[in-house]
């Protein structure tokens, strides 16, 4: 039987400890049998993982091991799926200090929490609910060491003007933001939904009162809709978040014209993937997906020299 060479630490030790105790996402330690890929990045741009869908069934020991052998040092934790990383408003101070120390000793970076929680709401008791939910996962996303959460806006509804919705969900995104910006977070405001179309969230944001509060683009084929990716792109581009998400990067979306629009304006954080095809080898996948983005980012970067 051959040993683990890595150190026990007490931290470590503790982590192994309370997921033997509790059964919580901190009880498998990562593997340290593989070397990580060397991350390669261009400007001020970072890939990373959303673990909605190829990451639902690993937890954070798990995160943390894989993540790096596939060259991706950045993750966002869907929660309220019941995925296995067990990041949730449930866990308590102690589950979500050792989250924060298992990340900072780690080289992946804990980047955004991802709630499902709609602005929308026509009911009030729903919406007062949605807006207790996001600000209980601020919170969680300031002690487990994340810098954002992201929100949806997310629906327009039958008997309600749109403009009456577009001002609701600005306000209830502001009141988030604020409560936010006392915990140092950034809200991302995603553009999903019938309501996330980007001239209808370039409308939002203009009654959004919150700084903190931002665009988070979703690379969803609409956006080419209209007057087209450019124009539509531009009504949001002083208000985008420092995430995006991204899909298959071998569909049809326009992904290099996004990636030229981003790197133009000197756009800094994180790509995550949020890749839902069902593959044989989800880490094999992201090491694909992360060749072809490298590829498209380093045509990108040649073409501007």
């Amino acid at each position: 039987m051959a040993h683990n060479s890595t150190p026990l630490t007490r931290r470590r030790m503790m982590a192994f400890t309370l997921g033997a105790a509790t059964g919580s996402f901190l009880s498998t330690l990562p593997s340290a049998s593989a070397a990580p890929a060397k991350e390669k990045r261009f400007g001020k741009m970072r890939l990373g993982l959303a673990t909605y869908t190829w990451g639902k069934d690993w937890n954070v020991p798990e995160l943390i091991g894989k993540l790096p052998q596939a060259g991706v040092f950045g993750v966002e934790l869907r929660t309220s799926n019941g995925w296995a990383h067990g990041v949730e408003t449930t866990i308590d101070a102690t589950q979500r200090r050792e989250v924060k120390e298992r990340f900072a000793d780690s080289p992946v970076e804990l980047v955004a929490l991802a709630c499902s929680e709609r602005m929308d709401w026509p009911d009030p008791a729903r919406l007062k609910s949605a807006d207790e939910a996001a600000k209980a996962h601020i919170k969680l996303s300031h002690d487990v060491g994340s810098r954002s959460l992201r929100i949806f806006p997310n629906n327009f509804h039958k008997d309600v003007p749109r403009e009456k919705t577009i001002s609701q969900i600005a306000r209830a995104a502001s009141e988030v933001g604020a409560y936010a910006a006392d915990f140092g977070q950034s809200v991302d405001l995603e553009a999903h939904g019938p309501a996330g179309e980007l001239p209808t969230m370039a409308a939002i944001m203009e009654q959004v009162t919150q700084p903190n509060v931002r665009v988070r683009l979703n690379s969803d084929m609409r956006d080419i809709q209209g007057k087209g990716f450019d124009a539509n792109f531009a009504m949001v581009k002083n208000r985008l978040a420092a995430t995006v998400h991204i899909h298959n990067l071998q569909s049809e979306f326009p992904y290099r014209r996004q990636f030229e629009l981003l790197v133009r304006q000197n756009w800094e954080g994180w790509i995550l993937m949020e890749n839902s095809e069902k593959v044989p080898d989800r880490l094999e996948a992201i090491i694909e997906q992360r060749r072809i983005w490298e590829e498209t980012m380093a045509g990108i970067m040649a073409a501007r020299r």
